[in-house]
């Protein structure tokens, strides 16, 4: 088995796990840990070569700031901070950080102080970089020299006789320039690692990990058709074949026929226990009223749970509930003693309540969007499957924003499918990462023939993006998009305006809620 060569100590920046997603770009495996573990766990990694501090939302002078077990620097490994991890090495090491008069949010140039250095081979001078910091370096640690700078502040530094380096700036992030560049330079060059990480390797690991834990034992999961947990599907039923039933629950927040596409496709392409269970009354039913997004989650998460163990009562060996979760899904539902900060929940995410009586099961917990399609074509999953755009757990029901009812949810199953099936005509899908469509609590007054509407507002949204961490609009043709629109409110009653939604990530998320 392929040992961990990176061990990245996790203190809760959004973009920690982006980290280990560009150094497994290289085929090196890097694994996350809590920044709470100590230093004489690392025996447990015999091929260790190196150590990231990821950044994070806590400043290193307030008294419950997240702190680092200072054995890590007597371990003779290479170790990089980047932000916070930068700023936490320049206080254990007696320099000063201290609130920033001007603060760095987004893209700075970044002028080398020495370009010489192992860590900047083969970056340009004067390149743009993504900052996130309030804080910034006022007095250089003794044993350090600055590499970098920025208008507003230090950017990065290394210490005088050891392999210590710190960076400002989110080299891990697709804004800075040349930062894949600095990552490779960091884990090559500095930390010689060896590129022996495949997605071969993972699956194998994975199946192996699978049988170990469950045994004999039955495993539920829950089949929506999407990437994740077809992949997910998969992975089980390579490890343990018939142990598994996928149960498909019809919520009434699906796509349109999105049952019937999903039984044909497994009844095609997969020798898989499937059964289908329509729940759409009892999910309308339990959302009623109710408007807040993190409820209408929680509600959808309750639900999904009640149903699964009304069948799980059925399967008398079944002791595991198995999901699709992947990493961007963990790391916006961080909990509150959890570095991060919580952006949204997800309902599969963070356990099983206990009254359930089954054991949770994610493989692909600790991958991203675009290592999840790999790992699902080596599987022989069809193309067509893989490449389907994310779908959220809770499905429609965040997407229709306000109350949903069985109404809205027939509209926006009909304004998203003239979306797709036109992206689809126009050789687009491919060309973009997620596009869907949202309805809105707004009625606009319009005029359709001699008569006047007072219908439904729904918007459109198409996004690209590498990990689904970061995300920016796709500029889809206006032409296209014109023909869009005008076939929404020709062919879907009671919507008469449509909107495109050119929101990034950051600011805004992917999904509206």
């Amino acid at each position: 088995m392929i040992q961990t060569q990176i061990i990245i100590l996790d203190f809760g920046s959004q973009y920690t796990q982006l980290l280990a997603r560009r150094i497994r770009e290289n085929q090196v495996l890097a694994e996350v840990l809590d920044h709470r573990i100590l230093a004489a766990k690392m025996t447990d990694y015999p091929n260790l070569k190196g150590i990231i501090l990821s950044g994070g939302p806590s400043s290193v002078y307030e008294e419950k700031s997240y702190k680092i077990d200072p054995a890590f620097f007597d371990l003779n490994l290479p170790i990089l901070g980047v932000c916070y991890g930068m700023q936490l090495i320049t206080n254990l090491f007696g320099g000063k950080v201290e609130l920033a008069d001007n603060q760095e949010f987004g893209k700075a140039k970044l002028f080398l102080d020495n370009q010489s250095n192992k860590l900047f081979k083969g970056v340009p001078d004067k390149k743009l970089v993504w900052m996130s910091h309030a804080d910034h370096l006022t007095k250089m640690p003794p044993e350090f020299i600055q590499l970098a700078h920025s208008d507003s502040s230090v950017a990065a530094i290394m210490h005088k006789s050891k392999e210590i380096y710190g960076i400002q700036f989110h080299a891990e992030v697709t804004h800075s320039e040349y930062g894949g560049t600095m990552i490779k330079n960091f884990v090559f060059d500095i930390c010689k690692a060896e590129a022996n990480w495949e997605v071969s390797s993972f699956i194998n690991q994975t199946v192996d990990l699978i049988k170990d834990k469950v045994k004999q034992d039955e495993v539920i999961l829950g089949l929506s058709g999407g990437v994740d947990s077809s992949v997910a599907a998969a992975l089980i039923s390579k490890a343990i074949g018939s142990q598994l039933t996928c149960i498909f629950v019809d919520t009434g927040l699906l796509r349109k026929d999105e049952a019937k596409k999903v039984l044909k496709t497994y009844q095609d392409n997969f020798n898989m226990k499937i059964k289908m269970v329509d729940a759409s009354k009892q999910f309308y039913q339990a959302l009623k009223g109710v408007t807040d997004p993190e409820e209408k989650r929680k509600i959808i998460g309750r639900e999904f749970v009640e149903v699964f163990n009304s069948e799980a009562k059925k399967m008398k060996q079944a002791k595991w509930l198995a999901q699709g979760t992947i990493y961007p899904d963990v790391i916006e539902s961080s909990s509150p003693d959890h570095a991060s900060k919580t952006i949204k929940s997800h309902h599969n995410v963070g356990g099983l309540p206990e009254e359930m009586g089954l054991k949770l099961l994610e493989p692909i917990r600790d991958l991203f969007k675009d290592e999840v399609r790999k790992v699902g074509l080596a599987l022989g999953i069809p193309e067509v499957m893989i490449n389907r755009h994310p779908f959220p757990g809770p499905g429609l029901g965040i997407r229709i924003i306000g109350e949903v009812t069985k109404e809205k949810a027939d509209i926006l199953r009909e304004v998203d499918d003239v979306f797709i099936n036109e992206l689809w005509k126009a050789g687009l899908y491919n060309q973009v990462d997620q596009a869907f469509a949202v309805l809105l609590p707004v009625k606009t007054v319009g005029v359709m023939g001699d008569n006047r509407t007072y219908d439904y507002l729904a918007s459109i949204r198409s996004v690209n993006t590498i990990d689904f961490m970061t995300a920016t609009i796709s500029h889809l043709p206006w032409d296209f998009i014109e023909n869009v629109v005008s076939l929404i409110i020709n062919n879907v009653d009671h919507v008469n305006r449509v909107v495109y939604d050119i929101t990034s990530k950051p600011p805004g998320t992917i999904e509206w809620e």
